[in-house]
């Protein structure tokens, strides 16, 4: 690409304002370039690539296999499928903060298609795939009863058991495009909504109404990393295959990293992250440090719950500590992971970075949002590592050659 493409492309990520604060440069300079009234220097096309774009070049080829990237977030489920040689053709998402972070890191690639409502994209219109991959959001389900709508027209089958919830639109797009493979992932406590009705319903859809082989099991991240954090992943074959978590590589709790595996090193040695450190030793910023107001108001919140035998608190960690699972919620105070700093400094935050590896991005993952709108994407996001792992022991079963033919129902109870 020449630095006017390369200039264009940026500008379908960020805003005239944003690529000129990463360059340098006055937001109506980027203007004049876009309308090529002015010719950008020669430096400016590598700092392009340097400071906005993904790095790499965008993929050719048609890859391994094709999979579909639905409810992405910030694209972690994608990253471990691309490890495996997988293409990318067909992402949604809908929230405009998780896309723009989505779109710094991941190539487009020719032919991929970006959706921001799947509920209002026609199942026939998606690019044929081989695996559906999604995080999706766990809505409540109502099983009995349709609306007035539907009165005379009762929808049958999975339409009838999910209509109304994002699920749905997994199951009509699996209905219609038939992938070989998919994964789904949710929180832990999908397995429990409304009594395992929910999740009942979930794979009954799956395995009875479209005819999948269905594996579920409930994986924990601090496997790979110093979170507590329980996820259920669901799998699906088109075809019956030996798929079977045995195979899973899962490292023993008392041998995975610590906090200091994630924590900024302050000692000279890490690169210079501007955001969220300076100095010669790279020291975390102050504002991540709590305010004396915040910190005592935390100890007291604390007490008082202790003193009713309650467990609510903050949670204190060290560099040999693991943590509480980091949530969406954590740009409110940080109380779930507060990092020590010694008894005479108050705690601080954990600074997005260190959100990041946390969550198991290498620090090549760029961070173009605020700290509060970070917060909240690596809050939802899923355990890189994790998924990693289970597309490792996936990928196996659909490069090998089985039917094309459509699915037929497997009348089974699914495989935990």
């Amino acid at each position: 690409m020449n630095t006017y493409q390369l200039i264009d492309l940026s500008l379908q990520r960020f805003s005239p304002k944003e690529v000129a604060q990463a360059l340098g440069v006055d937001p109506k300079t980027v203007r004049r370039w876009q309308t090529r009234e002015t010719e950008p220097k020669p430096y400016i096309a590598d700092a392009i690539r340097q400071r906005l774009l993904p790095f790499g070049e965008p993929p050719s080829g048609e890859g391994k296999f094709r999979f579909i990237d639905l409810f992405a977030g910030i694209g972690g489920i994608r990253t471990a499928f691309e490890k495996q040689g997988g293409r990318c053709v067909f992402t949604s998402e809908w929230d405009p903060y998780a896309v723009k972070t989505y779109r710094a890191n991941f190539h487009d690639g020719e032919g991929h298609v970006f959706a921001s409502d799947i509920t209002k994209v026609d199942e026939r219109d998606i690019p044929d795939h081989d695996v559906l991959l999604a995080g999706f959001p766990c809505q409540p389900f109502s099983i009995a009863g349709v609306s007035k709508k539907n009165a005379l027209g009762r929808p049958h089958g999975f339409a009838d058991k999910t209509q109304g919830t994002l699920f749905f639109d997994v199951a009509r797009i699996i209905a219609e495009k038939k992938p070989r493979a998919f994964l789904l992932e949710n929180v832990k406590n999908l397995v429990s909504h409304d009594k395992g009705r929910t999740f009942s319903t979930i794979i009954d859809v799956l395995q009875n109404e479209l005819g999948y082989h269905v594996h579920h099991r409930v994986i924990n991240g601090k496997h790979f990393g110093p979170q507590h954090r329980e996820r259920i992943i669901i799998v699906g074959f088109r075809e019956e295959v030996p798929f079977t978590w045995d195979d899973l590589e899962l490292p023993d709790f008392g041998i995975s990293p610590r906090m200091g595996a994630v924590l900024h090193r302050q000692d000279g040695t890490e690169p210079d992250d501007s955001p969220y450190i300076n100095g010669a030793k790279g020291k975390v910023l102050e504002k991540y440090t709590l305010s004396d107001k915040l910190w005592e108001y935390l100890q007291n919140y604390a007490a008082k719950h202790r003193d009713k035998g309650n467990g609510f608190g903050f949670g204190l960690v060290t560099k040999e500590s693991t943590c509480r699972t980091l949530s969406a919620r954590y740009y409110k105070d940080g109380s779930e992971i507060l990092i020590s700093q010694g008894a005479k400094k108050n705690p601080r935050r954990l600074t997005p970075r260190e959100c990041a590896r946390l969550m198991g991005f290498d620090d090549n993952f760029r961070i173009p949002v605020s700290d509060t709108r970070a917060y909240k994407q690596f809050g939802n996001s899923v355990v890189v590592p994790v998924i990693s792992e289970v597309a490792r022991i996936m990928v196996p079963h659909l490069l090998s050659d089985t039917s094309s033919e459509p699915a037929k129902p497997a009348k089974k109870k699914a495989k935990a």
